[in-house]
């Protein structure tokens, strides 16, 4: 397939707290920001080949009249069956133009410069399914901003959900290497660095729904 994973995020309170479990793990965090238009905010881990990604509502207005406001993030927010993660690829550097790994839309951010936008999987409007976003103009082959990064590997990311791929988005999305997309009773999302060399897990539920292992 010719997409790789970026990067993954999980939809959480105000402020990100529950990201200082991370920290208390001996995870290193890296630069924060803002999306102008989506009304969201962020706090990152980097790690070797990817990042995690927690995002937030700072401004439910912005997110509900900007050109983000079809992804829903104040409803995602509070309806509690809601899907909190969203999975970013990329394409591959043999990717061909103009190519769509998925069914969906374009999303035009307002902190990107036209026509460099996300491709959004058409499941968007279900709020049980997680968020897929394409990137198309992402250029594999262009030098990238190095931030602080942890020193494991993101060897596999399995996502759990109690949807049924009402748009087969997900089932596409999960041929990606290094991701599975599964059915669950709940939603959670699980996360395996350098292959568990270390023998390390952490379940940071009930206040995230995420496990990680390294």
């Amino acid at each position: 397939m010719n997409l790789q994973l970026d990067h993954v995020f999980i939809l959480v309170e105000p402020e990100a707290e529950v990201a200082d479990r991370l920290l208390e793990s001996g995870f290193q965090e890296g630069p924060s920001n803002t999306h102008p238009g989506q009304g969201t905010a962020n706090r990152r881990f980097y790690f070797a080949n990817g990042m995690l990604e927690f995002i937030w509502v700072r401004d439910a207005h912005e997110a509900k009249t900007g050109p983000g406001r079809d992804l829903q993030f104040p409803k995602r927010s509070e309806d509690p069956a809601a899907s909190p993660f969203g999975i970013i690829f990329v394409p591959r550097q043999n990717a061909t133009s103009g190519d769509r790994p998925f069914p969906g839309w374009h999303y035009q951010p307002a902190y990107f410069p036209p026509p460099r936008g996300f491709h959004v999987g058409a499941n968007s409007h279900n709020l049980t399914e997680p968020l897929c976003f394409y990137f198309p103009f992402y250029d594999p082959g262009v030098p990238k901003p190095q931030p602080q990064r942890n020193p494991q590997t993101i060897s596999d990311i399995v996502i759990a959900t109690p949807a049924t791929d009402t748009t087969g988005v997900l089932a596409l999305a999960s041929q990606c290497d290094r991701l599975s997309i599964c059915f669950g009773p709940a939603h959670l999302m699980e996360i395996t660095l350098d292959n568990h060399a270390a023998g390390r897990t952490e379940d940071y539920r009930p206040a995230l729904p995420l496990i990680l292992r390294w």
